[in-house]
């Protein structure tokens, strides 16, 4: 693959859940040239289940940042996306000399029966201060030979797309493409034509990106009363309206709001209870049962991990998965013993189709967490470098001999990722 020079290249190949492509998504592997901190890395045959591990400051949160930075050129546009993270000579790495960045990400789909590898090229420059979308591309492979095809191709916002990909008893040169012109240099094509379902493949595209989670979790934004109207099916990046989707799940979805009660239960103790209420005036308020006490308290008298605790049950306990779930830290406020049952709830999550990401500090996570789950990271004279802890062979034998990989980390033996 190509880096296109001037710009900033995105790549990513998707599984989809829209309902004309039907399949189950799975990140193949990410690749980075001068994305922040990340100059040149490719993580391949990434699990379901991934932890990141590695110090402070070696791009953990960057590296959750690509899924996040996508999203928003989606959400409004590439100018926006960047703006909010310093703008173009931010994000590009300091090195780079005003050349390309490369985010490079494989997922596979199932279209018309076979599972194919699709690929989403971006590649944004910047001219006289101003960032725009260079190039733009979307293809897969129609058949089991031959080079992978263009059914979306722009430049400087002008191109086309293709209207009846799935025909593949047509040769390439028969599928009919329909030129477009963008209102904006910095709009994706995808956002616009994804739109549309006669475009199948940027409309699956879209709708996979907007079901992305990259928490951003607050215990302050999830506690307290909160407007009755709102968004409600899907826990927020903030967790602002906890007592929202609380509420939605105990009426529409009770099997699952039981669960996490009784999750709850096990987990901490003495809370035997927890009801989402209407106030008189029109809000919504958590209310948590103590079974110590007759009556039931409001969320802002339980403790952060109490409330944090119960967010990540709300999220995990989601009737419909995330495609990509991205948490970072889980282990703050929450009880050291509560890491291994935790990991379990990621996993678990991963296995009923919503693939997870993520990132600790905590052995007593990792010692939760499989061999092939694990990667850690390392900067080396100022860029970040990858590491799969399955590839190497020490804590490979460590792992088969019985030991733990929190033990593992704990004790220095992830290569390079020692601060000191």
């Amino acid at each position: 693959m190509p880096l296109y020079s001037g710009g900033y290249l995105l790549y990513l190949s998707f599984l989809t859940p829209v309902p004309s492509l039907v399949g189950q998504m799975k990140i193949e592997s990410i690749r980075l040239q001068n994305f922040k901190t990340f100059r040149d890395i490719h993580l391949r045959d990434i699990p379901p289940f991934l932890v990141v591990v590695g110090a402070n400051g070696t791009g953990k949160s960057t590296l959750f940042d690509v899924f996040g930075f996508l999203h928003d050129c989606l959400k409004n546009n590439v100018r926006s996306a960047l703006d909010k993270r310093g703008r173009f000579k931010e994000v590009i790495s300091r090195d780079s000399n005003g050349k390309s960045i490369l985010i490079e990400i494989q997922y596979r789909m199932l279209i018309t029966g076979s599972e194919r590898l699709v690929t989403y090229i971006l590649e944004i420059a910047e001219r006289k201060g101003t960032p725009y979308v260079k190039r733009e591309i979307l293809r897969y492979k129609r058949g089991r030979h031959g080079k992978p095809f263009h059914f979306l191709d722009f430049k400087n916002g002008t191109g086309y797309a293709i209207t009846n990909e799935e025909d593949f008893n047509k040769p390439d040169e028969e599928l009919d493409r329909e030129t477009q012109t963008l209102n904006s240099p910095d709009v994706l094509a995808v956002k616009g034509l994804g739109q549309f379902e006669r475009f199948k493949a940027a409309n699956a595209f879209r709708q996979l990106i907007e079901s992305w989670h990259v928490s951003d979790f607050h215990i302050s934004a999830a506690r307290g009363r909160k407007d009755a109207a709102g968004s409600s099916e899907h826990l927020s990046e903030t967790g602002d309206n906890l007592p929202l989707v609380a509420r939605y799940l105990y009426e529409q979805h009770r099997p699952e709001f039981d669960k996490i009660l009784q999750t709850m239960s096990r987990r901490v103790p003495g809370i035997q209870d927890v009801q989402p209420r209407l106030t008189e005036d029109g809000y919504l308020t958590l209310r948590f049962q103590d079974g110590s006490f007759k009556t039931p308290f409001l969320d802002r008298y339980v403790s952060d991990g109490t409330i944090k605790m119960f967010a990540y049950l709300v999220l995990l306990y989601d009737p419909k998965p995330h495609p990509l779930l991205c948490v970072e830290e889980p282990e703050n406020q929450l009880y050291p013993r509560l890491m291994a049952e935790l990991a379990e709830e990621f996993r678990a999550y991963s296995q009923r189709g919503g693939q997870v990401l993520v990132s600790t500090h905590s052995p007593d996570f990792l010692n939760a967490v499989r061999l092939e789950e694990v990667c850690w990271l390392v900067k080396e004279a100022g860029g970040t470098q990858i590491h799969l802890a399955k590839e190497d062979p020490q804590l490979a034998a460590y792992m088969a001999e019985g030991d733990q990989m929190g033990y593992l980390w704990k004790e220095g033996f992830f290569e390079g990722a020692d601060p000191r």
